[in-house]
């Protein structure tokens, strides 16, 4: 698990590319290394984090033996010894053991149709000296991020948008990425709070000539766009899961280094941790303690992940984090996040990281994508109790929406009541998307000063996910339409982006078995039934790990991995948005309408709305842009300014 940048059509060496590497050296702490070649302008480095084949010939920038390919690479390959194994047999000869020479050597066999072979978790480039082709590709799911600029004969990509900017300015904002991150906390689709900057997608690929794109396209697509259909029973459905996910996890354990996985005390994280120690059995776990209160509605995590621990037989080291550190640490989360996404969650894993680091362990084994694949969300819940109202008259669910936003939101209750209600009165894909939505369109939309707002008007933020939605075949359920949009955006584009930040920033690569190829496609087999029953999400997944954990842990109330921030926003984080958010500073920075934000913040306070994360996300954007936009050519050495003690990167 590394970093990389590169590019092609900057011929020459340049102080550019100095500062771009030294963004990215939190990401390979062991190693770094340059490939030029000057004659095309192709420039790749890499720094790693040795995982596999800790010795010099796992060592990157890795060229093939005649000197054809280049490869820089960041991720695993799971099923990289098959194929080894495979291409041994074709007397291929390999000169040390990691599985990015595998994947070189697959190219060099089939060219890009090889990562139609790949079973793992990826971002990698790979220049072609014969054909002059750069083929950039991240993997399936998009655990692991890739960003680019095309600039039209010049071409630079990046494991981290922030190694971009000493070649591409951050000033140029993309106000509707702005739209989608206010929307969602997070931008859905290949658009960057940055104009120039774009994310390559989840299973797609691009081949750069001269540095002109020459083709873009996607090689994976998810079993729902594939109109796979569930055709299991509950008897199959049960014993596959527990197959499968066992699989992938032992599958996940190969390494050179210590392996230890998160331990929240959820069912995900509890269902890795069991078939983990399997192989493993002195495996070590790592959770966080909240000290300092929690918002209303939600559960203390900590004794349920003591709980498992002990029943497992497995240790479970505890970061001790209060409100006030977490807190202090947010402006080196976005500085480490890159996209300002409104969501304190991260600093979770950031902790967690930095204490398995501290202890010598660099892999950690994480539950990521459990409520993604088999119905895990509230939303998923709501989706299944609108047949209570949804056939009533439009009038009706108007009111409904109306009359449930009047509550309290200060109150868990009322928040949820309000939230489950809100899209009451749209219908089909509308409703479906508005689940996503953190704040109204309508509402977002007076926050804009007037300038943003026109450049706005009659765009959607939603018309990634709206796009994608048409390629699902129809007769699709909504469960599994909805799903498909979690596994598709709301992973890719928020959940998997912070974790590989966060643990990267404290040189740790973290792994998510539940997203095993394999596996996302057994899950898509399941029918919804089995998924969601009644107010029970993840019914089959439960009744898979019923042999293996106590009923109370398999049946607890859902809980989220985020921090108390509405509290937060009340206390420890109250004189830093005063600060931040000021109507000077919003005037002068151009894009919200001053007193329609402390209208916002005023009538949060208040319970007239719940607007946490609404201002939360203000609150990243500015500070992104404080960050960035001044001195956009700042390095690593600027997060040690930003933050708290323990948020240091």
């Amino acid at each position: 698990m590394c970093g990389f940048i590169g590019s092609m059509g900057y011929p020459g060496r340049s102080e550019k590319r100095e500062r771009a590497l030294r963004m990215i050296g939190h990401r390979g702490p062991d190693s770094e290394g340059q490939y030029s070649d000057e004659q095309s302008g192709v420039w790749l480095a890499h720094t790693r984090l040795a995982i596999l084949d800790l010795s010099e010939t796992g060592s990157q920038p890795m060229s093939s033996s005649d000197g054809r390919a280049t490869i820089v690479f960041n991720g695993e390959i799971y099923n990289f010894r098959e194929l080894r194994s495979k291409l041994s047999n074709e007397d291929v000869w390999f000169r040390g053991g990691s599985d990015t020479e595998v994947v070189l050597t697959q190219y060099l066999r089939d060219g890009p149709e090889m990562l139609r072979r790949l079973n793992g978790v990826f971002a990698l480039a790979i220049y072609d000296r014969l054909s002059g082709d750069l083929l950039l590709a991240r993997d399936g799911l998009g655990v692991k991020p890739l960003y680019y600029c095309d600039l039209g004969g010049r071409f630079v990509f990046a494991s981290e948008m922030k190694a971009l900017f000493p070649f591409v300015p951050a000033a140029n904002i993309d106000s509707l990425a702005l739209h989608r991150y206010l929307t969602f906390q997070w931008s859905p689709g290949s658009s960057t709070i940055c104009a120039d900057v774009k994310k390559l997608l989840p299973g797609e690929a691009i081949l750069v000539n001269s540095g002109r794109v020459k083709r873009q396209w996607s090689w994976y697509e998810l079993p729902a766009c594939r109109g796979v259909l569930p055709d299991l029973d509950e008897a199959a459905s049960v014993t596959g899961v527990s197959s499968m996910l066992r699989t992938a996890v032992h599958r996940q354990m190969v390494a050179d280094v210590p392996v230890g996985a998160f331990l929240s005390g959820g069912l995900d994280s509890s269902a890795i941790v069991t078939f983990a120690r399997e192989v493993a059995p002195e495996l070590r776990c790592f959770t966080i303690e909240n000290v300092g209160g929690r918002d209303a509605g939600e559960a203390d995590d900590l004794p349920y992940a003591r709980q498992v621990a002990k029943h497992l037989g497995v240790s479970l080291d505890v970061v001790e984090v209060n409100s006030s550190d977490m807190a202090a640490g947010i402006e080196g989360m976005v500085y480490a996040l890159d996209e300002p996404l409104g969501d304190p969650a991260p600093l979770n894993v950031l902790y967690i990281s930095q204490l398995a680091r501290k202890n010598g362990i660099k892999v950690l084994l994480s539950g990521a994508g459990g409520d993604d694949l088999f119905s895990g969300y509230r939303r998923h819940v709501a989706l299944r109790y609108e047949q209570l109202w949804g056939c009533l008259p439009a009038v009706l669910r108007r009111s409904l929406a109306a009359g449930s936003s009047r509550f309290d939101q200060r109150s868990g209750i009322g928040r949820r009541v309000a939230k489950f209600f809100a899209n009451a009165s749209k219908d089909d894909d509308d409703r479906l998307l508005g689940y996503f939505a953190w704040a109204n369109d309508s509402d977002l939309r007076r926050l804009f000063t007037p300038v943003l707002a026109v450049e706005l008007d009659g765009v959607r933020a939603d018309e990634p996910m709206r796009d994608f939605l048409a390629t699902i075949p129809e007769g699709t359920s909504r469960l599994e339409r909805m799903l498909a949009l979690e596994q598709r955006f709301f992973l890719a584009d928020h959940n998997l982006i912070y974790t590989d930040k966060m643990s990267m920033a404290a040189g740790v690569e973290v792994r998510v078995p539940f997203l095993d190829l394999e596996l996302v496609d057994f899950a898509a087999r399941v029918p919804d039934r089995f998924k969601q029953r009644g107010r029970e999400g993840k019914w089959v997944l439960k009744k898979a790990m019923e042999p293996y954990l106590p009923r109370e842990v398999i049946y607890r109330p859902k809980t989220g991995f985020g921090a108390p921030l509405r509290r937060w926003l009340n206390h420890e984080l109250r004189e830093m948005v005063g600060d931040i958010l000021s109507v000077d500073s919003l005037r002068a920075r151009g894009l919200f309408d001053p007193m329609a934000v402390q209208n916002l913040i005023r009538d949060t306070a208040a319970g007239r709305r719940d607007g946490a994360y609404t201002i939360f996300s203000l609150l990243c954007i500015e500070i992104w842009c404080r960050t960035f936009m001044v001195e956009h050519h700042v390095d690593s050495a600027h997060s040690a300014q930003c933050g708290g003690s323990r948020a240091t990167l």
